[in-house]
């Protein structure tokens, strides 16, 4: 039985199969399945439980071709995130047949801060966007923006997957993982651009952390007030 099976049950397992695009995956990073057991009940203890059957109803995991152009372009890309993909094609804004939904899969560091997950498509399209708007922030030209050493400071080297903006449309936060870090950083690592004041954090050292991050703080970004 596979972990998706064990989430949600025989019945929705065979209707996701036969969904298109769906791929089925026989290995689940363990991170992934202690996140979604996670999540979920978080959704459920904060009276959100209508809201997580209805986007259990409807979405559908990333095609195949998607995911491996995406490998194609990010060769480093973390398992845990092609989990997440391969589950659910993104969450911001995302339609999926008839229905369009935006729904809080992720946050940060910023206490009870919700994030969406952009879809396989989303961060294809995104792959240059970290150096065509924050090539000054990364050489440093701006005095009072705060930049994580951990950062490389050569914007022509950037290599960021950009796979989550917050519930501000992205206005005010998203998040990257960064392939191409400062000698003191560590490839993998996860970045948090903010906005207002600006500042570009790294808090995490990779994909895997930052989603264990979200565990030991509880889903502290889904509670009663995300559900109103």
């Amino acid at each position: 039985m596979t972990f998706w099976n064990k989430l949600f049950g025989k019945e929705q397992n065979d209707k996701s199969d036969k969904k298109e695009g769906n791929i089925n995956q026989n290995e689940t990073n363990p991170i992934i399945e202690k996140y979604m057991i996670g999540l979920k009940n978080a959704y459920f203890q904060n009276n959100g439980q209508e809201e997580w059957e209805s986007f259990e109803q409807v979405i559908q995991g990333a095609k195949k071709e998607d995911i491996n152009k995406l490998k194609q372009i990010y060769s480093d890309i973390p398992n845990a995130l092609i989990n997440l993909l391969e589950y659910v094609d993104g969450t911001y804004w995302r339609k999926y047949g008839n229905e369009e939904i935006t729904f809080f899969l992720l946050g940060s560091d910023m206490h009870e801060y919700p994030y969406y997950l952009l879809s396989s498509k989303e961060i294809i399209e995104n792959q240059n966007q970290a150096r065509e708007y924050y090539s000054d922030y990364i050489e440093r030209k701006y005095d009072g923006v705060e930049i994580d050493d951990k950062i490389t400071d050569k914007a022509e080297s950037i290599k960021w997957l950009h796979f989550s903006d917050c519930m501000n449309n992205g206005g005010t936060s998203q998040l990257f993982i960064d392939f191409s870090p400062s000698e003191q950083g560590i490839k993998g690592q996860v970045v948090r651009f903010l906005h207002d004041p600006d500042e570009f954090k790294v808090i995490a050292n990779s994909f895997d952390e930052y989603l264990n991050m979200l565990v030991e703080k509880g889903f502290d970004f889904i509670n009663e007030d995300t559900m109103e």
